[in-house]
């Protein structure tokens, strides 16, 4: 019989180790603490209850990634792991890790990324576990985890030399069963089974001289699959894609596909007239889409996309249902209105729709975050929002060849109307400023003092007719989620929103929504900046947002 040098290594708990809908977030230096990372790792396995189970293991690449990817394999190996599945060199990208969990039919993952955030040494690191059904474990496995990490006094582990992460293939790591997979291949298999890449490819081939695309990967994790997909599938040239390369710090800049740290993207499509640009974020969960003079919200693009469905062949018995994070705008609820079928407004975090999904309920949603998906998997998913608004084009092109990414959104304003909507960041303020803003609208809301208030701006005079906290109950499991925002809505049908975000990784960042729906055809060709322009000066005036954060901008607008 094999002897294995397991070891017992004593612990303290660390405080603070609460993971939120994403996973654990801090900054690198925190996780590099002594016993920290190893701390939470063993609390997850505690929590699940890993004995005899397959994981698949995987991040977006970022720093700190595959030192960490080791000690999961040291600590799986003395918790009676069975298997780990694990992606070349320790890359998964979010969507991918999901896909490939369901495929393989494993009982959980454990993945790699702070999403968005930036990477290196001085920023930031997350870990996250997801279920067997690919998606992000509910807050009743979460509170197990962080139960666990207040209580741990040790953990176990395997004393054995790095596994070797860069081939392919099947080993063991002491009694652990580790397979090392391609981190592409099975996620381009599963967009082949969704879309028409057929009708794609034929178009842009049939237009290669007029039709332009460019993938900006944003040397996030997605760069392998947008070079699988555009350039070895597609057939589109080296050109199409940039910042491609994966790298720990993401090249020093920001993974957040929005105007404002996409601006590599933003520059080249305006400089080159590039008719469909669309970036991805760190993990590959995020999107944009931008041509040239045409920037798709995400609350449009879900919208539109939910509207096309019946041109994606995964679709084509229809769709079951819609749905939508609160402070997205309401314009997907028109097009579940017309298609008749359900659609849901649910709080923000992912796992609110994988209930729904899980219980045949929901086919496509979206958060106003960049974040786009259907029940393909369980996590949104920025490729397969990229490569459905090119099947959309493709098939818009069969009828009406010439159509672009303005064409297809003017065309759904006339069909249903626009929802102007936009979203201020207010990112790192000091949590005691924040707390006043939130105190202030609670103050408001609990005393309904806020009804009937009215508030002049430079578009006009808005009236508050409705302030609450949204609060949701899940129609699967019965579950109620509290203190999910702070809406105000006015007479006009316009709406503001306020959340206190916990996904970075210090401070506080304030969240503030802006929406406005005007069947007014003669607006819907305006920038959104000035079709909300009122609405924001408002919002300000309430909150005493400026007042009190002493910010006179937001970080980002998008």
């Amino acid at each position: 019989m094999t002897r294995y040098n397991f070891q017992v290594a004593e612990t303290k708990p660390f405080d603070g180790q609460k993971p939120g809908t994403s996973g654990l977030r801090k900054r690198v230096k925190v996780f590099q603490q002594k016993h920290y990372t190893e701390n939470f790792i063993q609390s997850i396995f505690d929590a699940v209850s890993p004995s005899g189970k397959t994981l698949v293991v995987g991040g977006d690449g970022r720093y700190f990634n595959e030192q960490t990817i080791q000690t999961i394999l040291r600590i799986a190996a003395a918790n009676n792991v069975s298997k780990l599945i694990i992606g070349k060199d320790g890359i998964l990208s979010t969507p991918a890790a999901s896909n490939v969990i369901r495929k393989y039919k494993a009982d959980g993952g454990i993945l790699l990324t702070a999403s968005h955030n930036p990477g290196g040494p001085d920023n930031d690191f997350g870990i996250k576990y997801n279920m067997s059904n690919g998606g992000p474990a509910p807050e009743a496995v979460t509170e197990k985890i962080y139960e666990r990490t207040k209580t741990i006094t040790e953990y176990r582990y395997l004393d054995a030399e790095p596994l070797d992460l860069s081939t392919l293939g099947a080993f063991t790591f002491g009694p652990l069963k580790v397979e090392i997979i391609d981190s592409v291949q099975d996620y381009v298999e599963l967009l082949k089974s969704i879309f028409d890449f057929d009708l794609i490819s034929t178009f842009l081939t049939d237009n290669k001289d007029k039709f332009k695309v460019l993938f900006d990967g944003m040397h996030g994790v997605t760069g392998p699959y947008g070079r699988a997909i555009f350039v070895e599938t597609l057939g589109l040239s080296e050109s199409s894609i940039q910042n491609a390369t994966p790298l720990p710090d993401f090249g020093g800049g920001h993974p957040d596909p929005n105007l404002t740290y996409a601006h590599d993207l933003v520059h080249v499509v305006d400089e080159k007239k590039i008719d469909f640009g669309a970036a991805s974020d760190g993990d590959g969960d995020r999107n944009m889409i931008y041509g040239t003079g045409a920037f798709v919200t995400p609350s449009d693009s879900v919208a539109v996309i939910a509207d096309w469905a019946d041109a994606i062949p995964y679709f084509k018995n229809g769709v079951k249902g819609l749905a939508r994070s609160m402070p997205t705008s309401g314009a997907i609820d028109l097009v579940a209105k017309q298609k008749g079928v359900e659609v849901f407004e649910v709080p923000t975090g992912w796992k609110f729709f994988g209930n729904l999904m899980d219980a045949g309920r929901l086919s496509i949603c979206g958060e106003e975050s960049f974040g786009t998906g259907s029940d393909h998997i369980r996590e949104k998913d920025g490729v397969w929002a990229i490569v459905a608004w090119l099947n959309i084009i493709a098939a818009a092109n069969k009828d009406k060849p010439g159509t672009g990414i303005n064409d297809i959104l003017q065309d759904h304003y006339k069909k249903y109307g626009r929802s102007f909507f936009s979203r201020y960041d207010y990112e790192e303020v000091e949590s005691d400023h924040a707390k006043k803003v939130v105190d202030l609208l609670n103050e408001g809301i609990d005393s309904k003092s806020l009804i009937g208030q009215k508030f002049s701006s430079s578009t006009g005079e808005f009236v508050i007719s409705e302030a609450f906290n949204f609060s949701y109950t899940d129609p699967i499991d019965g579950s109620v989620s509290k203190n999910q925002g702070q809406v105000i809505r006015f007479s006009d049908g316009s709406r503001v929103v306020f959340r206190l975000s916990g996904t970075g990784s210090q401070g506080a960042t304030i969240r503030l929504y802006v929406e406005r729906y005007t069947k007014d055809e003669s607006q819907y060709k305006l920038e959104t900046a000035k079709g909300i322009k009122g609405l924001i000066e408002v919002a300000l005036i309430v909150s005493k947002l400026e007042e009190f954060t002493g910010r006179k901008a937001p970080t980002v607008i998008t």
